[in-house]
């Protein structure tokens, strides 16, 4: 259809508003100067063409559109427009039908408004809407006088209360806040200097429960730069601060018994070292470590030693001021800072406190049954600031003293500058340790095993020693912990049981016998495979397995695995016996006298020393005697010097004697002479 010109032209071209005339089908009649402002297009540029020009998109809407002011006079719509540089915009189109005086339709005339800004402003209000509602965080407006406009919904579930009752009210965080006057004078000052305030405090949620949170404001101005309103948002630090404390206390604390650890002692240590100078004050540190407790640990097991450690701490902790420190180091390793005293007398007073405390018995559950156990240690103390003044020499100090205590029997030591000396002799000695097997420096000695009634060597036990070739000959007292500490009591152990059995092929070779040998071994030598090596030794040195004792402290056979105990069971079958040694220092039942195939109980020298007139001793060793002959066992003492022990031990049944009332250990020459001359008797009362 050809368009109708239209004489409103003239008029529309004038105005500023954007209004534009459409004949019936949507051809541009009329265009004014705010129309080509707004799309781009000159009235020149567009009458005549059809509206689909400046369309972004065609969809039923518009149609729907035209369809409505045909038949309803008038419509509204928004729609997205094109203009003419490419550029889409959303507006409001506002059309209405002008009629003829006969009341027919003439054109139509619209109204454009460019709404893009406010449907984006729409649309960021319906954002920071959703944002407000779903934040985890809560979000809180308040007022001038600090009472509530808005809430969203994380304030509810934080806090506990409802929307409803909040408005209006003082969110309960500004008290929280005003009973800290300083931090509440902060607060002020922030917001006035910068609009905003951070930090952390203690709230109280509805049901009257404490919790941590971590708290924003900033203050909302109008246009003209007036405060109007405050915006609060703030966070549950509950399950934020029960980590940190986790981590923190897995970092600094002991997990078994909750005490400090190292690092957390440590760093106590620093600060107090640190306070002692600049006020002259004096401390001490404290180290010590349970005697036999490893072998708690063999006996009862990881769970009921565990448990011991943790009744241990708490009795220490009963020992201690409240500005004390009790740490633990190691498995049965402790340490105590004392950081303020006034005389070094002090801290070897509470350190016989703590041992006092120690000395009662431990109750322990064991198959049912409670029994009790000793415990005893050993305490080093170093003092600042005359020993040290920085933290690890301090540490180490009191460690070297504590073991200066266990070396020399000492309930308690007190640190001294000789120790260090000792223990970098210690280091030298553990470094010869290492090679003192290919220097052939290590050497068998062998204590004869007497019967008392025949007054005849009936074994004798193989003991090693060190001829050093500097120091000459050392104890094995010294040497032994070290090689077990290091594991060359696997190498040691396989020597001696090498040189043992060679003694006894030569002693066989002269003609000599030696109806018993007896060697110990160590839990590190029952490895895999040293059932096959021993029995492959005594063929090597065609050595009858009878002939051979192995003796083993009750710790080993309190491990009662079963690789152990089919290992000793083989070795019992093949002939080789076995004797308990060290019997009665241990800490278990006797249950294993039953699991295990033992021959021979060996009583300790420690309850031998006492005989006879120390009367806990001979109820001990009567009942140790009693135990072997109701088993049907042998039974032999050790530490034998004296002709009464020999006597009263004889009257009890024990007629097996080990010690210095016959024979220290003697060198291989020595007890050889001692067996010619019992085979020569032999031989002259035939």
């Amino acid at each position: 259809m050809t368009p109708v010109p239209l004489s409103p032209q003239p008029l529309l071209a004038s105005l500023d508003a954007s209004v534009i005339t459409l004949d019936l089908d949507g051809y541009v009649l009329a265009w004014s100067r705010g129309a080509a402002r707004l799309f781009g297009y000159e009235a020149a540029d567009i009458i005549g063409k059809h509206i689909l020009v400046v369309y972004a998109d065609e969809d039923d809407h518009d149609a729907e559109l035209f369809n409505t002011v045909l038949t309803q006079g008038s419509g509204e719509m928004e729609v997205k427009r094109r203009r003419k540089n490419g550029e889409t915009f959303w507006a409001s189109m506002h059309l209405s039908l002008v009629r003829d005086d006969q009341g027919a339709p003439l054109h139509m005339m619209g109204y454009v408004r460019d709404i893009t800004d406010r449907l984006e402003a729409e649309e960021k209000n319906r954002l920071f809407g959703l944002v407000f509602e779903q934040a985890s965080d809560a979000v809180v407006i308040v007022d001038l006088q600090q009472r509530i406009v808005r809430v969203n919904h994380a304030f509810q579930r934080i806090t506990g209360i409802p929307t409803a009752i909040a408005r209006g009210q003082q969110p309960t965080f500004f008290a929280a806040l005003a009973s800290d006057t300083r931090v509440y004078s902060l607060m002020q000052a922030s917001l006035q200097a910068t609009g905003h305030w951070e930090g952390e405090l203690w709230d109280t949620r509805l049901d009257g429960t404490s919790y941590p949170l971590a708290l924003a404001l900033s203050s909302v101005r109008n246009q003209v730069g007036e405060i109007t309103h405050y915006l609060a948002v703030f966070s549950d630090l509950t399950e934020r601060k029960a980590a940190e404390k986790q981590i923190h206390q897995l970092a600094y604390y002991d997990a078994l018994t909750t005490l400090p650890n190292r690092a957390m002692l440590f760093s106590l240590i620093e600060q107090a070292l640190a306070e002692a100078r600049r006020n002259k004050q004096h401390g001490a540190l404290l180290c010590f470590n349970l005697s036999g407790f490893k072998d708690i640990n063999d006996s009862f097991g990881h769970a009921i030693a565990d448990r011991l450690l943790v009744d241990l701490s708490a009795r220490i902790r009963e020992c201690l001021r409240e500005e004390d420190v009790v740490s633990r180091f190691g498995a049965d390793e402790f340490y105590i800072a004392l950081f303020d005293i006034e005389q070094r007398e002090d801290a070897g007073v509470v350190a016989r406190r703590v041992l006092h405390a120690l000395a009662e018995p431990f109750e322990l559950a064991l198959d049912g049954q409670t029994q009790s156990v000793m415990l005893s240690a050993h305490i080093g103390i170093s003092v600042y600031p005359d020993d040290a003044q920085e933290t690890e020499r301090l540490i180490n100090e009191a460690a070297v003293a504590m073991y200066r205590a266990r070396q020399g029997n000492h309930d308690v030591l007190f640190y001294s500058s000789e120790m260090n000396r000792r223990s970098l002799e210690r280091i030298k000695l553990e470094t010869d340790l290492r090679f003192a097997l290919d220097r052939r420096e290590f050497e068998l000695h062998y204590q004869p095993q007497y019967d008392v009634r025949t007054q005849r060597i009936v074994g004798a036990e193989a003991l090693i020693r060190w001829r050093h070739r500097e120091k000459g000959l050392i104890s094995p007292g010294l040497f032994i912990p070290f090689a077990e500490e290091t594991g060359l009591i696997v190498q040691i152990g396989d020597w001696v049981l090498q040189q043992g059995l060679r003694q006894l092929a030569t002693w066989r070779a002269q003609g000599l016998h030696l109806p018993r040998l007896a060697i110990n071994v160590s839990g590190l030598q029952l490895r895999s495979g040293f059932a096959d090596s021993l029995l492959a030794h005594l063929a090597q040195w065609q050595v009858p397995p009878q002939q051979l004792e192995l003796e083993m402290t009750e710790t080993i056979l309190m491990r009662d695995n079963e690789r152990m105990t089919q290992m000793l069971a083989a070795l019992s079958e093949s002939g080789l016996r076995f004797a308990l040694d060290d019997f009665g220092t241990g800490y278990s039942n006797l249950s294993y006298l039953q699991h295990f195939q033992i021959d021979l109980l060996k009583i300790d020298r420690t309850f031998v020393q006492g005989l006879p007139d120390n009367s806990r001793d001979v109820a001990l060793v009567r009942s140790m005697v009693q135990i072997a002959q109701n088993l049907g066992l042998g039974v032999i003492a050790e530490g034998v010097e004296t002709a009464a022990q020999a006597e009263f031990l004889t009257d009890l049944g024990c007629n097996l004697i080990q010690g210095y009332y016959y024979h220290p250990a003697l060198p291989a020459e020595q007890l050889t002479e001692l067996l010619i001359a019992q085979q020569g008797g032999d031989s002259a009362a035939d």
